[in-house]
């Protein structure tokens, strides 16, 4: 349950701290009934009295953009990286590193990149609602654009911690805790968190809604991670994604995700591997020009055994499959907000990773 009192307050934080003024303009395409939209776009908007902007369709949305070139754009990892990947594909990393190193041509590359995207007037650029890999956002960083990764819940109205102003030095970290919100570490290294922004119980859900608060009011986030020196917080994971193996042993996934994703070009990636005999990876392929399949096999391959040089030997990753059909909202493997539903792709491999017993580490889904 979610008062508007909280909702009040939260916005309130949100709009001081990040400093939003007549003059901004936002660009809207999350559903609006998601907590973010609701507070960082809905609540934002309507406080300081914003022009914003919706997309007309999905094939419309980047030239959508570049016609509002918006000052305040909120995304998620998945559209960061399909942006990523789109620019890469047209100026590949090694030619575009060689341009940024010439000076006469650095900022003509980073304002041509900031203007195909419609980001060139973008002050405060933000991502949200999943992990999305360190490398992505120092890319970005690179060519001018910085990426203020923030983290919130419904539970706490969307509003806990960003990295703004902007830290590129804290590039990994999901910033400091906002004005108003206190956060700290449990023995088991689960967050804590409290503020006035907080939802006040679960709709006729008494019992569950006595385990989420301690004696002290502070609210169970179910993520872990730890905060450094300064303040700032690092997520390792949630609770309850990790899993355990045919042979007991606890893996948490999205660590061995982020590895991953910096060493392989892959769209979406999923690691499971409950109740199997080792974990798998589930990869959709970035098939950009010149898609090679044997080349990108061994480029796989090669991720692999680096990825597994540096893990515990029960997290090792027995092989990868790469799959055939992109996951999609329509295919219920994501979310409206793009997550990837990790339950739904456990039930939907399990049999492939339980009698995986083929020599190969590269499998491609038939």
């Amino acid at each position: 349950m979610l008062t508007f009192g909280a909702f009040s307050w939260s916005v309130q934080k949100l709009v001081d701290h990040i400093g939003i003024q007549a003059g901004d303009r936002m660009f809207s395409y999350l559903p609006l009934a998601h907590i973010t939209e609701r507070v960082y776009i809905f609540g934002s908007s309507i406080t300081a009295g914003l022009p914003t902007a919706f997309p007309e369709s999905l094939e419309t949305f980047i030239d959508d953009v570049k016609m509002h070139r918006p000052t305040l754009f909120i995304s998620v990892p998945r559209l960061w990286t399909l942006f990523q990947q789109r620019i890469q594909d047209k100026l590949p990393p090694k030619k575009l590193n060689l341009l940024l190193k010439i000076p006469i041509l650095n900022n003509i590359i980073k304002k041509k990149i900031a203007d195909g995207l419609g980001l060139d007037q973008g002050r405060v650029l933000g991502c949200g609602s999943a992990p999305i890999s360190p490398s992505i956002l120092e890319w970005y960083h690179k060519v001018g654009l910085n990426i203020t990764e923030a983290w919130g819940m419904t539970e706490t109205y969307a509003y806990g911690t960003l990295n703004y102003p902007f830290n590129a030095s804290k590039i990994g970290s999901i910033g400091k805790a906002g004005p108003g919100i206190e956060i700290k570490i449990a023995d088991d290294d689960e967050i804590l968190l409290k503020s006035q922004g907080l939802f006040s119980g679960y709709y006729k859900e008494d019992e569950l809604t006595k385990e989420t608060f301690n004696d002290d009011g502070w609210l169970h986030t179910g993520d872990v991670g730890k905060l450094d020196s300064e303040g700032y917080l690092f997520i390792q994971g949630r609770k309850k994604d990790t899993f355990k193996t045919a042979k007991g042993k606890f893996v948490a996934p999205v660590p061995i995700e982020k590895s991953f994703i910096e060493l392989a070009r892959v769209e979406m990636l999923c690691l499971v591997g409950l109740g199997m005999p080792a974990p798998i990876m589930l990869v959709v392929p970035h098939e950009f020009p010149n898609f090679d399949k044997q080349r990108y096999e061994n480029s796989l391959k090669r991720a692999l055994a680096v990825l597994n040089d540096k893990l515990e030997s029960h997290e090792k990753v027995k092989g990868i499959l790469v799959i055939k059909e992109p996951w999609s909202i329509e295919n219920q493997v994501l979310t409206p907000t793009l997550k990837i539903k990790r339950h739904v792709l456990e039930q939907n491999y399990h049999e492939v990773g339980a009698e995986w017993s083929s020599d190969k580490t590269v499998i491609w889904e038939e």
